[in-house]
């Protein structure tokens, strides 16, 4: 990087702190008018699961958010930066596939235990408290990795584009999510998740019209591929077809692309961060929810990362990039760098101020997920399980609002940690798998196989671990001779341990399950959990509980049609999540592979084209339908807020409207409503 940063250290602060606050103050105002005008008490339940209302707009768009993290652009700009096109192709298939894959999990969860908080529930209800003890390491071991991710890469491009110290961003960036976490709960994770896309989404389509359209060094796709093809003159990419940065067929892209699968198979389904969000959802909504979210997030890393990697290389032999003459290093492409480098080159200091600001969003998005993931773990799982079984509803809350403050606390000093061994946000992206991938399977196992014991549930991901790191940890000094960063970080060593930690429990989980006897599961103790009693914060609140949302009770009839319709839900989340799955890796990308396909400058507009089209298409799922499916609960409220501000109407005590004295002007009265026939609607 250059020795100036291209933008001062006071815009930094003022991004990482004034806009942390900004969200805050606007999740504190929007959490006051959800309480006085919609009934929505922050509840224990409500913090955790928003009352198991959220439509399907909001749980692709928190979807996307969630997966959206700071290593979704500068890691996929990396590989773009290393393999060429193939690289971004590689990143968003082999991340996407594993959302969709879970939309299956999602709708079995919310079928088989409609009243969990968090999946370790689940594992307690059907195997007890020792494999309850194994879940809970390993989904907090989730949590941690992909929070330093988070945070690792966050803070190094904080650095490089402003010069804050990485020390100061470590712990600055986490204040403001855990200030807006605390007062909204999972809701505001969601409408913040919101708000983050629709900015990310919009600074992606700058970065890439600038580069395709626009700027005057290269403007097209046609001059970004005259630009590749003298790079791979200059530096041919070695395993890659004729040395090309244009092409599929990639040896080390292939090695990352397995990595990459491996890993957030663990990454999503180990992480509670999604089964909050399948449980905080609609059960009709859960399904589309998930399989948008999934299909909408694919152009996030294809498209931001074919370019700006691809731009970084076609410019880093113009004096406009930062570290001109010279091309970039390599332990700056590892920790993120690639990016902001190429932002820098194509829009200067804006380009360094709209990255500071995307990888602000994507950071501070996925933390609030991993906030609320931890809180109900240690709330759920933890305290009220084994420490107070009879805690109250107001008890639960503090509890997770105080997990959320520490966890940040030992996040920030974690992370600062991280950053003086070395450890950069590349070598923790590829190393997850390695370490929490061996519980995957028996986690999906416990909601879809009966026969599945107690032995293979509980012994499986210890065994898989143990594995995994013996064959990341032999290879790393195989081949690199000792065991250090620069070894246990290369490409062999972790796809080894990444491939043994996913697939070794296919031997140990049908050995141990059929050796000790199969379990013939009836499914009912995952029915028996129960919500959380809130009843003191609704008489604290003067509010009749029934009317918060998601408390109200369902009648017998209505519990049948809700499993009918997830059941059909099921069957076509299996059928989808399969084509899906196919589509992506392998239809798609292996005839090019195979083949050894170098792109002509034809087909390479074509691609990017796509790409540009894709990410539209993912603006309308995330950005505009999510406003068009909430557009009456938006209305109601605006309406409400109308008459309050006018004296027309206010919320009584329990939190429904009433007409005030002198009202006759009110707008139901002209139709002929009464208040109470108003309140009904609502």
């Amino acid at each position: 990087m250059a020795t100036t940063p291209p933008l001062s250290t006071a815009t930094g602060y003022g991004v990482i702190v004034g806009l942390g606050f900004l969200f805050a103050f606007g999740m504190i105002l929007t959490t006051f008018v959800l309480k006085r005008y919609n009934n929505e008490l922050q509840t224990s339940e409500m913090f955790n699961t928003a009352g198991r209302t959220v439509k399907s707009g909001l749980v692709a768009s928190a979807v996307v958010s969630s997966w959206t993290w700071a290593a979704t652009l500068l890691q996929s700009s990396a590989v773009a930066y290393r393999y060429g096109v193939s690289g971004p192709f590689w990143y968003a298939s082999g991340a996407t596939v594993q959302v969709i894959l879970f939309a299956t999990l999602a709708i079995e969860l919310k079928r088989r235990a409609p009243n969990a908080h968090t999946f370790l529930e689940v594992i307690r209800a059907r195997y007890g408290p020792i494999t309850h003890g194994v879940f809970i390491t390993f989904g907090l071991a989730t949590n941690i990795l992909v929070t330093a991710m988070l945070l690792t890469g966050g803070s190094a491009v904080v650095t490089s584009l402003t010069g804050v110290p990485t020390v100061a961003a470590c712990f600055l960036l986490p204040i403001g999510v855990v200030l807006y976490t605390i007062f909204g709960g999972i809701k505001a994770t969601f409408l913040t998740d919101y708000v983050h896309t629709l900015m990310i989404l919009i600074i992606i389509f700058i970065f890439a019209f600038t580069a395709y359209a626009t700027n005057n060094i290269v403007g097209s796709p046609g001059k970004v591929y005259d630009l590749l093809v003298q790079a791979a003159k200059d530096h041919p990419v070695s395993g890659n077809a004729e040395g090309s940065y244009l092409t599929m067929r990639s040896k080390e892209g292939a090695i990352f692309f397995v990595i990459n699968i491996v890993g957030n198979f663990g990454t999503v389904f180990c992480d509670n961060g999604y089964y909050n969000k399948a449980i905080a959802a609609s059960p009709i909504h859960a399904l589309p929810g998930y399989i948008m979210g999934g299909i909408s997030w694919f152009a996030i890393p294809w498209l931001a990362a074919t370019t700006m990697g691809l731009s970084a290389l076609a410019l880093e032999s113009n004096p406009v990039f930062p570290t001109f003459p010279s091309r970039m290093d390599p332990n700056d492409v590892t920790a993120g760098l690639v990016l902001p480098d190429a932002a820098v080159a194509l829009l200067g200091s804006g380009g360094a101020a709209a990255t500071l600001l995307l990888i602000f969003m994507a950071v501070t998005s996925a933390m609030s997920a991993e906030l609320i993931a931890v809180s109900s773990i240690w709330t759920y799982d933890i305290y009220q399980t084994y420490i107070y079984p009879a805690a109250s509803g107001r008890r639960l809350i503090y509890m997770s609002h105080t997990a959320c403050v520490v966890y940040a606390i030992v996040m920030a000093a974690f992370s600062t940690g991280l950053y003086y061994a070395g450890i950069s946000m590349g070598y923790l992206y590829l190393m997850m798998g390695v370490i929490i991938s061996s519980a995957v399977l028996p986690a999906a196992c416990t909601l879809v196989w009966p026969a599945q014991n107690w032995a293979a549930a509980t012994f499986t991901p210890v065994l898989g671990l143990i594995c995994s790191l013996i064959a990341w940890l032999v290879t790393a000094k195989k081949e690199g001779g000792s065991l250090n960063v620069a070894s246990t970080g290369a490409n062999n060593p972790m796809l080894a341990g990444n491939v043994v930690a996913l697939l070794s429990p296919l031997l140990f989980i049908p050995v141990l399950t059929y050796t000790l006897g199969p379990q013939r599961y009836d499914w009912v103790s995952m029915k028996m959990i129960r919500k959380g009693d809130d009843s003191d914060l609704a008489a604290a609140a003067h509010m009749d509980l029934e009317l918060v949302p998601g408390e109200s009770r369902h009648s017998d009839h209505e519990e049948r049609e809700e499993q009918h319709k997830l059941q059909r839900a099921g069957k076509i989340a299996r059928w989808l999540t399969v084509f899906l799955t196919i589509a992506l890796l392998v239809l798609w990308p292996m005839p090019m592979y195979g083949s050894g396909y170098v792109f002509s400058k034809s087909f390479f507009t074509g691609w990017v084209t796509v790409g540009i089209i894709w990410l539209f298409f993912s603006a309308f799922c995330v950005g505009l339908y999510p406003l068009w499916e909430g557009r009456g609960t938006s209305s109601r409220t605006l309406k409400l807020i109308f008459l309050d501000v006018t004296g027309r109407r206010k919320p009584s005590a329990h939190g429904r409207a009433e007409v005030t004295e002198g009202a006759e002007a009110d707008e139901d009265s002209k139709r002929g409503e009464s208040p109470d026939k108003f309140d009904e609607k609502r």
